[in-house]
């Protein structure tokens, strides 16, 4: 009797102890996640974060059609968080609100312990927000300067000294470090500002690229734009000025990546000292790309590749033991699914994204298309995307249809060219399938 006595105050005391800070998780199995998501970041910039590439990208699979649905920092970031089309989680331009719950919250309410470092969402004060454990962020989307930020940290708001990408870093280990210790996995949304606006360099940087070869494809400040949406067709050639500022912010956003590339090896070492490394679901992303002198553009939010596609890739060797490349469409509405899945939580209804997982394990069958959609200042457009095929709808104004098979960099308006009027009329159907809504207005 003594000794069933003592079995059962000891399956007691594991009990208590296990959900108490500090004590390692014993049955939760779960993974970790690590969620990277850097700020107008183009998919062609990885050779300048080797670390990253070495890390993460050649750890795991790569994306190389990885795609934002809505090519704007607020709305692109929602979607990773929900899952859901701009159209339907409702935050069309940065200003909007995001008042659908999101994967933080559902997976927090089911045992994760949840941080977040960096940008939120443009929308937001900064404030802490109650699903995150763990909170340091500024006041909207943007900074004045990369150097010493006022920043909101765990419900405090001071100024911090120093450069934005290394306290960013510092908070990221350090919740690593706590987190670590929890009965519990743990889930970190990273999010530094590089490569956004005003783009500012690290001061070891400064001198670094200077002989950086300009960029000109053969998109750059394109000569004939009559085939192009009026917004486009409208403007004027890029001056040398123009040109000048392009190139200098083309210099500038490398450089914050460089020295955000200097920071990953911290977290990832971090993550192998306390013991979660394999078991850490990490997930790199961009919310978007960037012009850089394209079609005579500077901009974002269009629907042509430069703003469109992102290096996405993501490293969990449990399920992706060899790195490989897929080439299938994705986008950043399938990481909240896939989160969801791995988590052992609830999937909410009307999910526009999909897991990733059945594709680690093999799976054949994928969709065939992707919805782009938004809503900025040159008027609204959408856009149905096949990976090989793009075609555009753009408000009160011309379609466009491109074949990236042939016309990579979007040169040519193919809308009237009779051997793809097969072709456009199914994805004219898609679009119009894709564009209705699943949820009402918040």
């Amino acid at each position: 009797m003594k000794k069933l006595h003592y079995v059962v105050l000891i399956a007691l005391a594991v009990s208590v102890l296990s959900s108490c800070q500090g004590f390692p998780r014993i049955n939760d199995t779960r993974p970790n996640f690590l969620i990277i998501v850097t700020d107008d970041q183009r998919y062609d910039t990885m050779e300048y974060m080797p670390n990253t590439q070495e890390l993460i990208f050649d750890q795991g699979v790569t994306f190389s059609k990885g795609y934002i649905t809505t090519p704007f920092c607020c709305p692109s970031r929602a979607s990773i968080l929900t899952g859901l089309y701009a159209h339907n989680h409702w935050v069309q331009v940065n200003e909007d609100p995001l008042e659908f719950r999101t994967v933080v919250e559902d997976i927090h309410r089911n045992g994760y312990y949840t941080g977040l470092v960096g940008k939120y969402l443009n929308s937001w004060k900064g404030d802490m927000r109650p699903e995150y454990d763990f909170w340091v962020s500024f006041w909207g989307g943007t900074m004045k300067n990369y150097y010493d930020p006022d920043l909101n940290v765990n419900g405090t708001w001071s100024k911090h000294t120093g450069y934005s990408t290394y306290l960013f870093r510092d908070f990221g280990v350090q919740f690593i470090e706590e987190a670590s210790k929890q009965s519990k996995p743990f889930f970190l949304l990273y999010a530094p500002n590089a490569p956004h606006a005003p783009f500012t360099p690290a001061e070891e940087d400064v001198n670094l690229l200077n002989d950086l070869a300009p960029y000109r494809p053969v998109s750059f400040n394109e000569e004939d734009v009559s085939d192009k949406p009026d917004s486009i067709s409208n403007m004027a050639p890029l001056s040398e000025e123009d040109i000048k500022s392009i190139d200098n912010t083309r210099r500038r956003q490398l450089l914050t990546l460089i020295a955000l590339d200097r920071t990953i090896p911290d977290l990832i070492n971090k993550l192998k000292e306390t013991g979660e490394l394999d078991n850490t679901v990490i997930i790199f992303i961009s919310d978007n790309g960037k012009h850089w002198g394209e079609h005579r553009l500077d901009s974002k939010s269009t629907a042509y590749e430069e703003s469109v596609k992102v290096p996405f890739a993501i490293r969990y060797p449990p399920l992706i033991p060899n790195p490989y490349v897929d080439e299938r469409i994705v986008a950043n509405i399938d990481i909240a699914p896939t989160i969801y899945e791995l988590s052992e939580t609830r999937l909410p209804e009307n999910m526009d994204g999909t897991s990733l997982v059945p594709l680690f394990a093999g799976e054949t069958e994928w969709r065939d298309h992707i919805l782009l959609e938004a809503w900025p200042d040159r008027g609204a457009w959408s856009a149905i995307h096949t990976g090989d095929y793009v075609y555009i709808e753009t408000q009160d104004d011309m379609s466009e249809f491109y074949d990236l098979t042939l016309d990579p960099f979007e040169m040519d308006n193919a809308i009237a060219d009779p051997q793809y009027q097969e072709k456009i009329t199914q994805l004219q159907k898609y679009l119009q399938a894709e564009k209705q809504p699943k949820t009402s207005p918040p």
